[in-house]
C-alpha cells in the first residue's frame, strides 16, 4: 500500500493542476467542443440525475430536486415531457443538498416494473425505497406502491450524496455521504458502525430477516455483528456522483473536498478512502495521517483556479466523440469546468474540454446507446458535440 501512495503522490504532484497534462492519452489541441441543448423545448426544475430503462423504449427520465421525475422519448424536437413520479409530499428540498437526489431502473425492469430512488424527508432522514410502473401505463409510477429499503438519520441536512447504480453483479450501490457540517465533526465516515460517509451494497432481489433487501454474501462486513453488513466501503466525505464503467466494471466517483481538494476515486470492495484523516492526498486539519491502510484517489485538483465542488460523471463509450471512448468525464459544479480523465496504469492525463461552461452542473447521465448528457441548474439538459474548425 505504501508503494501504491508514492506512484499516486508522484503523479499528482504533476497532475493535480486544473489543466492539461502529459500524461496518459491527452486528447490533441485541435479536439474542442461545445454544449448545445438537447431537448431545446423542455425546461426543467433543479435536474439532478438523468436515467434510461434498458426496456427498448428509448426514454429518457430526468429527476428534479423537487421531487417529480419526469419522462420523455429521446428524440431533440420532443415537445413537451410527462410526470412519471411526484413524491414532493415526501421530500425535504428546503436546503441546497436536500431532496429527491437519484433515481435508477431494476435491471430487469423491463419485466418488474421496478425502480428506486433516494431522496430526504423533513425527519433529517434519507430514504431508499422502491416503486413500481402503474400495469396500465408505461409513463406513469404508482406513488402508492413505495416499499422502504433504507432509512438513514442525518444528522445535518448537508452531504447526502444520493447516487443510485446496479452493478454488473446485479446488486444495488449507494452514495452515501458523511452527514454533513464541516469536518466531519461526528466521525461518522471512518466509523463503521453507521452507513454514512460510505458506498453502500445490497441485493434487492432477496430478503434478509428483519430487512426488505439481503446482505450480499461477499459484502466486506457481512459475517460481521459489529460493522454495518450494507457497507462495501467507506471513507468518504460526499460521494457526488458515482457511476459504473459499462466496459470495465469499474465504479467511479468524484468526491467532494472539504476546502483544498477535490478528489475523484475508484472504488473498491473494501477500501477505506481517507476522510476524515484526509482530504485528498493532504493530512486534514491535524487529524492522524497514516495512509498505510488507506486509497488513495485516481486524482485531484484544488481550488486554487475556482473550481471548488465535483461533480463526478462517467467513463465515455458512446460513439459520437470517438476521441473521448475511455475518458471520465466529469465536470465542477461551480466554475461550471468540464475535464476528460485519462487513466492508463499508472499514467494520469486531464484534458480540459470546457474552461467555462457557465452552468452549475449538477450530474451526468446516459442514453441506451451511451451517449452523455449533462444536467444544468439553468433548467436545460445538455449534449457535448465536437466542435469543426
Amino acid at each position: 500500500m505504501r508503494y501504491q501512495w508514492l506512484i499516486l503522490f508522484l503523479l499528482l504532484g504533476s497532475c493535480s493542476r486544473n489543466d492539461s497534462d502529459n500524461g496518459a492519452n491527452n486528447l490533441p489541441d485541435t479536439f474542442t467542443v461545445r454544449l448545445t441543448n438537447a431537448f431545446p423545448e423542455l425546461r426543467f426544475s433543479r435536474p439532478l440525475d438523468v436515467q434510461s430503462p434498458d426496456d427498448g423504449t428509448n426514454r429518457i427520465f430526468v429527476v428534479e430536486q423537487r421531487g417529480r421525475i419526469l419522462v420523455f422519448p429521446n428524440e431533440t424536437t420532443v415537445p413537451q415531457s410527462t410526470v412519471f413520479l411526484d413524491i414532493g409530499n415526501r421530500v425535504d428540498d428546503s436546503e441546497n443538498e436536500m431532496g429527491l437526489l437519484g433515481m435508477v431502473f431494476h435491471p430487469d425492469f423491463a419485466t418488474n416494473g421496478y425502480f428506486y430512488v433516494y431522496y430526504n424527508t423533513s425527519r433529517n432522514t434519507t430514504v431508499v425505497s422502491r416503486f413500481s410502473v402503474m400495469e396500465t401505463d408505461a409513463n406513469n409510477a404508482d406513488a402508492n406502491s413505495e416499499v422502504i429499503l433504507l432509512q438513514i438519520p442525518q444528522p445535518f441536512t448537508n452531504h447526502n450524496g444520493g447516487q443510485l447504480a446496479f452493478g454488473p453483479d446485479g446488486f444495488l450501490y449507494i452514495a452515501v455521504g458523511d452527514g454533513g457540517s464541516g469536518g466531519d465533526p461526528q466521525g461518522n465516515a471512518q466509523n463503521r458502525e453507521n452507513l454514512l460517509g460510505s458506498i453502500l451494497r445490497i441485493d434487492v432481489n432477496g430478503m434478509d430477516d428483519g430487512l426488505n433487501y439481503a446482505i450480499p454474501p461477499d459484502n466486506p462486513y457481512a459475517e460481521s455483528t459489529v460493522f454495518r453488513r450494507e457497507i462495501f466501503a467507506y471513507g468518504l466525505r460526499n460521494p457526488w456522483r458515482m457511476s459504473f464503467d459499462v466496459e470495465t466494471a469499474a465504479l467511479w466517483a468524484g468526491d467532494v473536498g472539504q476546502g483544498e481538494l477535490e478528489e475523484i476515486d475508484i472504488i473498491q470492495k473494501g477500501a477505506n478512502y481517507g476522510w476524515n484523516f484526509l482530504e485528498g492526498t493532504a493530512c486534514f486539519s491535524g487529524n492522524e495521517c497514516d495512509t498505510e491502510s488507506l486509497v488513495p484517489p485516481v486524482f485531484e485538483y484544488t481550488h486554487n483556479a475556482g473550481d471548488v465542488s465535483i461533480t463526478g460523471g462517467y467513463v465515455y463509450r458512446g460513439s459520437l466523440l470517438p476521441q473521448l471512448r475511455s475518458h471520465y468525464i466529469y465536470a465542477d459544479f461551480v466554475s461550471g469546468r468540464i475535464w476528460a480523465l485519462a487513466v492508463n496504469g499508472t499514467s494520469v492525463g486531464n484534458n480540459e474540454l470546457l474552461l467555462n461552461s457557465g452552468l452549475n452542473i449538477s450530474s451526468f447521465g446516459t442514453d441506451n446507446q451511451n451517449e452523455l448528457y449533462i444536467c444544468s441548474f439553468d433548467g436545460a439538459i445538455y449534449r457535448l458535440n465536437q466542435e469543426t474548425k
